[in-house]
């Protein structure tokens, strides 16, 4: 007979493995570095709570079919503690199977004991599997947002996604590139591309070191009613794996300023000359937010890369609207909870979730492991 429990060490080497072969689409074994991550990642988090677990599917032949990475994170409303839950990665291997498999370990992590499930990453299949069990959509939180900088850069990017060789056309497009943004005059703003000087004279955007920016993480999230409890959050560790992404280039830390010197904002982003950057958190002040999403195109700009591509927060929402940002649906951010109040903050957009309060820093996301 099926079940689902939770994760044990000794079950790791084959998560790692169905890992690999579908969220990775790799077919060699899993790399010793892969299962010494997820063991950690899973089973030795110093956020982990009591009964908050990943649950892994065992069919009827005892062999592990499923699986659901969870970790936990603390948070705060209006002061109140919280625990919330984070629903990582979600596979069923062999689902034709056994079909009830997947809503099995995912009924299995909501019935947990936290006061919040979420999750930034659900795929169409997940996403109806959370709403069958009365977890909420939130659409505000749900796209991904794209801004272009270098048009032809951009487009060889995305096709080296998909096909390395486009790679090779790299100094064409760079030379297009450069063609087309001398005809722009400097803060110049199209669809199609930026230029230097988009950043108002009223702000200064100054790189800053890691610690420097995890000091201002609070003070700038203050203004959410949920938000995580950053003080016993490892935030040097989640830094240190978003870090380690060589293949998205550095994670780059910047600060911005207004002329009296205080600061109303902050961003961090991974920068590669002539690639689409990965934004892991733009932070923004009450009434700030065009200011630092203009400092932040233009710091990128001044860096060389081809475009910026991040998760969507309902506080930068309305002034990205202005910025020629594009939308794109990729992933769906879902959250099941019992709490009214937390339900009403979710639904009111005053929750501070992706990003950092989310999934998408972990090594699994982007992660090399060789």
């Amino acid at each position: 007979m099926s079940l689902v429990r939770s994760l044990e060490a000794a079950d790791v080497p084959a998560v790692a493995a169905m890992f690999q072969r579908m969220l990775r689409n790799i077919r060699s074994p899993p790399p010793a570095s892969l299962v010494d991550y997820m063991g950690k990642f899973y089973l030795e988090s110093p956020e982990r709570s009591d009964g908050i677990d990943s649950l892994v599917h065992v069919d009827d032949t005892g062999r592990i079919s499923g699986f659901v990475g969870v970790h936990a994170l603390p948070m705060t409303l209006e002061g109140r503690p919280l625990r919330a839950a984070i629903c990582g990665s979600l596979m069923v291997d062999g689902r034709d199977r056994d079909p009830m498999a997947g809503a099995r370990l995912l009924k299995g992590f909501i019935d947990g004991p936290q006061d919040l499930s979420f999750s930034e990453t659900a795929n169409e299949v997940s996403t109806q599997l959370w709403t069958r069990l009365r977890g909420v959509i939130l659409p505000q939180y749900s796209l991904d947002w794209v801004r272009v900088i270098r048009p032809a850069g951009f487009v060889v990017d995305l096709a080296a996604g998909r096909v390395g060789a486009a790679r090779m056309l790299t100094p064409a497009a760079a030379g297009f590139d450069g063609l087309f943004r001398r005809r722009m005059k400097p803060g110049d703003k199209r669809w199609t591309a930026a230029t230097v000087g988009a950043t108002p004279e009223t702000a200064c955007a100054s790189e800053i070191d890691s610690d420097r920016f995890t000091a201002l993480i609070e003070p700038l999230t203050d203004q959410f009613a949920l938000r995580p409890a950053w003080q016993e959050i490892r935030v040097d560790g989640i830094l240190a794996d978003a870090r380690a992404k060589p293949d998205l280039g550095d994670l780059v830390f910047a600060c911005v300023a207004a002329p009296s010197g205080t600061v109303v904002g902050a961003f961090a982003y991974h920068a590669r000359a002539g690639r689409i950057g990965r934004v892991l958190q733009v932070l923004a002040r009450p009434g700030q937010a065009g200011t630092v999403v203009d400092s932040l195109v233009d710091h990128a700009t001044r860096r060389g890369l081809s475009g910026l591509r991040g998760r969507t927060q309902p506080a930068l929402l309305e002034a990205m609207l202005t910025r020629r940002i594009a939308f794109v649906p990729v992933a769906s951010t879902v959250v099941h909870s019992r709490d009214a109040e937390i339900q009403r903050a979710l639904r009111g957009s005053q929750a501070f979730l992706n990003g950092m309060a989310g999934e998408n820093w972990s090594r699994l996301i982007g992660g090399r492991f060789d």
